[in-house]
């Protein structure tokens, strides 16, 4: 293996660590911030926030996991995929997470 390689493979890992703080940047603006901007019930926010919050352990979680096993992969020289029913749950929730956000805001309005 290259250096080239290993340090793409550290890049990758990073990448799983920006998205999954970005993920709790937003669950507390959502959970925390937005509810006192907008006027109405502020239980679906702190709902909101509890699943991006939730969402930004398992994208740390999951990147860290996976790091590890892309690492012992290079090592045999190999390559670790990332499963198709893994990228299916978490887009779906986010998307899930997303639409909510979207509909909570604009009912508030």
């Amino acid at each position: 293996m290259t250096r080239r390689t290993w340090l793409a493979a550290e890049r990758t890992w990073l990448a799983w660590w920006r998205t999954g703080i970005a993920t709790g940047g937003i669950a507390l603006a959502v959970g925390r911030l937005l509810p006192g901007v907008v006027s109405g019930a502020r239980w679906p926010y702190r709902v909101l926030g509890l699943g991006y919050g939730l969402l930004s352990i398992a994208l740390l979680v999951i990147g860290a996991h996976r790091q590890r096993r892309a690492s012992e992969a290079l090592r045999r020289g190999q390559f670790e995929e990332l499963t198709t029913p893994l990228v299916s749950w978490l887009t779906a929730a986010g998307i899930a997470l997303a639409v909510g956000t979207l509909l909570t805001v604009l009912a508030a309005f």
